[in-house]
């Protein structure tokens, strides 16, 4: 499926997609937020990809927010279902079956910020800039950026950010926990596709379910995580990757796992 403002490109099992709206970096406009949603939903289908990165197009932006057009006569009852739409949007990257990376190569605010924080690890250039700034609009952030940076970095640090609106670097945000990586811009993609590379060549069957349970670890419902957990691992026992793993292990080579 081509799009007009994503870039997707496959290498072997590795998928990247880039947003390319670079010109007003790459602003997630209703438009581009429906891509998205497509194109996970693509994904999600393909047996094929067992590892996604998500970037921006050019140097200066991995995502600066929404499109503000889109948001200066919003409604009440609008701006609430623009809300609900996006958090489902990014509820399904969240949920994707595959494990998503943030390759983060400049702005990531608001929504840009709250897109990143959907992804299960956040890599950044030293150079990107993290923050939810919709206060300055008279706004809070909408696609759940209240939610996730709590989680992400603590209860006061997510208040202090969100009510300053402050805009942090990334040796910052690795500090306190919104980015897991920090690299030089030159080595950003490289870095993303060689975690990307590592996790691909994992059983894909066993990541999908660590990360099921690793989820539900979000809502802190522990013992429904406990449940999932050990379902999971019950039905991992019986696939060809869990035979193949074991056997790559006593024979003392790498594993060659398929998926079933």
């Amino acid at each position: 499926m081509e799009y007009k403002n994503l870039l997707v490109e496959k290498d072997g099992t590795i998928v990247t997609v880039t947003i390319n709206r670079p010109k007003v970096l790459n602003a997630l406009n209703d438009e581009t937020m429906a891509e998205l949603e497509a194109c996970f939903e693509e994904l999600e289908k393909d047996d094929g990809v067992r590892a996604v990165i998500v970037t921006g197009s050019g140097e200066k932006s991995f995502v600066a927010g929404a499109d503000i057009g889109e948001l200066k006569d919003q409604d009440r009852k609008g701006g609430e279902e623009r809300s609900l739409r996006g958090q489902a949007i990014l509820l399904k990257i969240e949920n994707l079956s595959k494990p998503v990376i943030a390759a983060i190569n400049g702005y990531a605010l608001g929504g840009g910020c709250e897109l990143a924080m959907a992804c299960d690890i956040r890599i950044a250039s030293e150079t990107a800039k993290l923050g939810q700034p919709e206060v300055n609009l008279g706004i809070i952030p909408g696609y759940g950026g209240t939610q996730r940076l709590t989680r992400l970095v603590g209860l006061g640090k997510a208040k202090e950010l969100i009510f300053t609106g402050e805009m942090i670097h990334a040796q910052e945000a690795h500090r306190i926990g919104l980015v897991d990586k920090v690299v030089s811009p030159d080595q950003l993609m490289e870095t993303a596709k060689k975690m990307a590379k590592t996790i691909a060549g994992k059983g894909p069957i066993a990541i999908a379910n660590a990360k099921k349970a690793i989820n539900i670890a979000l809502d802190g419902n522990v013992k429904k995580g406990r449940e999932v957990e050990a379902e999971g691992f019950g039905v991992l026992c019986e696939t060809e990757d869990m035979k193949e793993g074991m056997a790559a292990f006593f024979e003392k080579r790498e594993p060659k796992f398929v998926g079933k």
